[in-house]
């Protein structure tokens, strides 16, 4: 027998006059017990539904019935319409119920086609409202003739149920917005924080997302995509024609048109070479103009800068395009596999990195995780977002795995996020994420903000929604030039360094490393003197002097030049730490011993002058000789003598040159020069 609470909790309601059987689906489950369900919050009488109320129209009625389903936490859908019998009665009857209602029926997999494995909300749930078409007073109305309240699944808090698809609406004038914004070349992401901020709304609190921009953009979509993929592979090929180490792939689909491509230059497989250690493959980027997900290898070189790899396009985000994609890098890179390599969260993704790059460290981009918690955290947490996200990066950095997982229960449970979905997936993937999972793995200090901000800066320079795939192509080798330009003049602006410490460790690794690199270490020599270093039977114990307690081992061979710490920062990063510093110098080492200055991080590297020789493309070489002379003057203009020194050589450098003869390709090129000065 129901209980007495339980008889409370069911609102059934039925007209007598109009009993008829409801099946809202075929394959529906038997009704669940109403002590297993939760039902409406409270609302007045007259914003509830009930039988006999009146409508002069069914789309008034729908209507209705909506608003009341936002109120309580659900949304709805037309389900059936019944007529009587006779030619001409019309529609006499309609149902509207849950968007859960209904289970949805098996599909038969056919091979020949890519199934969307995309998971059904529908749960047999049977809340319905009928109405029925009466004429008793010779006017036509609907009556509300049967409404049943009682749901079997969880509903909604007000500020989630908005992002229900029946509550997502994107208005005239937000199409017009974002059109508008398409033009001008930003990614949807900036489109959605632009128009937050002119609407005055918090992150997340628009009435559309990121997808619903996206489906927007591609249903006014008019680039002539056959076109553009014969101009893409025609200038691959060209490419191809001039410099013979330029790379590119592609497939073709079953009517012949591209299906994907990715592309590479020789300056980047030599980069790659020595910075190929640890690499970022950002696949969060679409080519606006033509709808085509982006993916961009990128590393860090020894002056802490963006090093492009290589790109590539696809037409589906799924697990044979990125097996693919990361074959095809594979091959421009002679096989050679990366140490680690970060990524967006993308399961298909992260199953083909599995696959094809087995010994290679998986990781996501925390910057690219943290991008997304205005939208899966803001509404849910309201005045408490910035309290939690500051929790949240003191977990984050966390040392010791077993203090991050309580750490972590902690924070579920002062914030409330016990059902949060966004939490229990970072949870169940924090071995790819949280710092005290990676420390033992090589990131060359991508993880940190500065690193983040650098290479989303680079990517954006040549992303354009206007830009035609065959000039996309030339723009990331024209952007990837300047870049290297950039570099070029900032290793001259970095020569000077200042010593800190006066040790003869310090004055060694600045000969060696990059000023970049060096200022890593220079850090942590100087946190080393404030260190105390004890002899144990099994190494060294080294704390702070403050400290009492606890502290780092560090284990040194001094016969072999093998030093490491418990703490993993050279490891990580490739830099020593201050504990194992701090043992070296106690024990009277005066130089770091040289496995611990990585080649990676030194001087010596692939520099532009060897990467201009190398490369047989004309247009390329001429790009980086502009370079040059604009480094060129910029030193020389420093003092007269400098002036003198350079106007006298290159008077006489323009004389030998003038001698040579002249190409018919250097005519060609002429114009391009003239058009890029």
């Amino acid at each position: 027998m129901m209980s007495e609470d339980a008889g409370q909790m069911l609102v059934i309601y039925d007209d007598p006059s109009d009993q008829r059987s409801l099946s809202l689906d075929e394959t529906s489950s038997t009704e669940e017990s109403p002590d297993e369900t939760r039902l409406s919050l409270d609302t007045t009488n007259d914003a509830v539904p009930y039988i006999g109320q009146r409508f002069a129209t069914h789309d008034a009625a729908y209507e209705f019935y909506s608003d009341y389903a936002k109120r309580c936490g659900f949304s709805i859908r037309r389900h059936r319409t019944e007529g009587k019998d006779g030619v001409g009665k019309g529609l006499t009857r309609r149902y509207f119920v849950c968007h859960r209602a209904g289970n949805t029926p098996v599909k038969t997999l056919n091979d020949s086609k890519p199934q969307r494995n995309r998971k059904s909300s529908r749960c047999g749930c049977q809340a319905y409202l009928r109405i029925s078409k009466v004429t008793d007073s010779g006017a036509a109305e609907w009556r509300v003739t049967g409404f049943v309240n009682h749901h079997n699944h969880e509903l909604l808090e007000p500020n989630q149920v908005r992002f229900l698809p029946a509550y997502r609406t994107i208005s005239d004038a937000d199409k017009n917005r974002i059109l508008m914004f398409a033009k001008t070349g930003i990614s949807v992401q900036q489109m959605m924080r632009l128009m937050e901020l002119e609407k005055c709304v918090e992150p997340g609190y628009l009435p559309f997302t990121e997808k619903d921009v996206r489906n927007l953009l591609q249903s006014f979509r008019k680039s002539d995509q056959e076109d553009e993929s014969i101009d893409l592979l025609r200038m691959c090929r060209n490419n191809k024609e001039k410099d013979p180490n330029f790379k590119f792939e592609y497939t073709l689909d079953s009517n012949n048109r591209l299906d994907n491509i990715a592309w590479s230059y020789a300056s980047s497989v030599q980069s790659y070479d020595i910075y190929g250690d640890a690499v970022v493959f950002d696949t969060t980027h679409r080519l606006t103009a033509f709808d085509m997900p982006l993916g961009i290898w990128v590393g860090v070189n020894n002056y802490g800068m963006p090093c492009f790899f290589g790109c590539v396009l696809l037409r589906e985000e799924n697990l044979r395009s990125f097996s693919w994609a990361l074959k095809a890098f594979l091959g421009f890179m002679n096989g050679k596999a990366p140490q680690t390599i970060l990524t967006d969260q993308n399961m298909c993704l992260k199953e083909a990195i599995a696959i094809e790059m087995p010994t290679t460290k998986h990781a996501l981009c925390i910057w690219m995780i943290v991008a997304k918690f205005p939208s899966w955290f803001n509404a849910v947490l309201g005045e408490r977002y910035n309290k939690w996200k500051t929790e949240f990066y003191r977990l984050y950095n966390l040392d010791s795995i077993e203090d991050f997982e309580l750490g972590w229960r902690d924070m579920v449970s002062s914030f409330g996020l016990h059902t949060n979905r966004h939490i229990a997936n970072l949870f169940a993937l924090r071995s790819l994420w949280a710092l005290p999972y990676l420390r033992s793995h090589f990131f060359a200090g991508m993880t940190t903000a500065g690193h983040s901000k650098a290479i989303n800066s680079f990517i954006q320079r040549f992303l354009s929604a206007q830009t035609r795939l065959a000039h996309f192509v030339e723009q990331v080798a024209v952007d990837f030039k300047d870049q290297a330009a950039e570099q070029q003049i900032m290793q001259q602006n970095l020569q000077n360094i200042c010593l800190k410490t006066g040790a003869p460790m310090e004055s060694h690794a600045a000969s060696i490393l990059t000023p970049f690199a060096f200022s890593k270490l220079q850090e942590q020599l100087v946190l080393a003197a404030h260190y105390a270093s004890f002899q144990m039977d099994d190494g060294f114990l080294v704390r702070h002097h403050t400290k009492l307690e606890g502290g780092r081992k560090v284990y040194w061979v001094p016969r072999e030049g093998i030093i490491s710490c418990s703490c993993h920062q050279f490891e990580f990063s490739g830099t020593l730490c201050c504990h194992a510093l701090r043992v070296l110098s106690a024990g009277n080492c005066f130089q770091i011993p040289d496995r611990y200055l990585p080649l990676r991080w030194r001087r010596i590297s692939t520099s532009p002058a060897k990467l201009l020789q190398s490369s047989s493309d004309h247009t390329e070489r001429i790009q980086w000789l502009q370079s040059m002379v604009s480094t060129l003057v910029a030193e020389s203009s420093k003092s007269k003598e400098r002036l003198d020194m350079a106007t006298e050589q290159v008077y006489s450098l323009l004389s030998r040159i003038r001698e040579q003869p002249v190409t018919s390709q250097g005519a060609r090129d002429i114009s391009y020069v003239h058009r890029n000065l």
